[in-house]
């Protein structure tokens, strides 16, 4: 007796499951690679326009009694934007230097100073102004979307901007002194 072995048919994947494959492939080596064209990009440019963002600030610490502030706000004034942490201890570094300069500064109304709180809780983030003496307004990056259009690489870092809203210098890591943010905000002052 001969035993008959009857082959079932070999089904392979459907093509619209091979497609779908293939799309999501695609697509997740597409962000890949936008990912790691802006790691390479670096942090935004002396040169380039900062663009309109909005920054909730913290009760306490806000801007011609405002809670929300717009950068286009502040088109014709000298803007620092200091980005810090809590939990930063080169921050704390700077920490008084900056609230000394900003006091200096205040009285003229030509010169803002913002700080922006990265990766950080509240309740912390109040316990650090309040250690240092805050004064300028301050609020917390919500989501990090501004630390991510200005690509910071960590904090602190500092960008000073022109009256036209033009980033002109970036300091990265914290100010050794109260002298060298006075010559970057007194350079901005001086432009014509």
């Amino acid at each position: 007796m001969t035993e008959m072995t009857q082959d079932s048919p070999k089904r392979g994947v459907p093509l619209w499951a091979q497609i779908l494959v293939w799309l999501g492939l695609l697509v997740l080596l597409g962000i890949v690679a936008l990912g790691l064209n802006r790691a390479q990009q670096g942090t935004v440019q002396p040169g380039e326009i900062i663009p309109d963002f909005k920054l909730t600030l913290f009760d306490g610490y806000t801007y011609q009694e405002k809670t929300e502030i717009s950068f286009s706000e502040l088109r014709g004034k000298v803007v620092v934007i200091n980005f810090w942490a809590s939990w930063c201890k080169p921050c704390e570094q700077e920490a008084a230097g900056l609230e000394a300069v900003w006091r200096e500064y205040q009285p003229g109304g030509e010169v803002v100073f913002i700080g922006i709180d990265y990766v950080d809780t509240e309740p912390e983030a109040r316990g650090y102004l309040t250690k240092f003496d805050i004064t300028f307004p301050n609020g917390p990056d919500l989501a990090t979307k501004i630390s991510q259009f200005f690509r910071i690489k960590g904090v602190p870092e500092t960008y000073f901007i022109d009256r036209n809203g033009v980033l002109q210098y970036i300091q990265v890591g914290p100010f050794t002194s109260e002298t060298q943010i006075r010559q970057q905000v007194d350079a901005l002052l001086n432009q014509q």
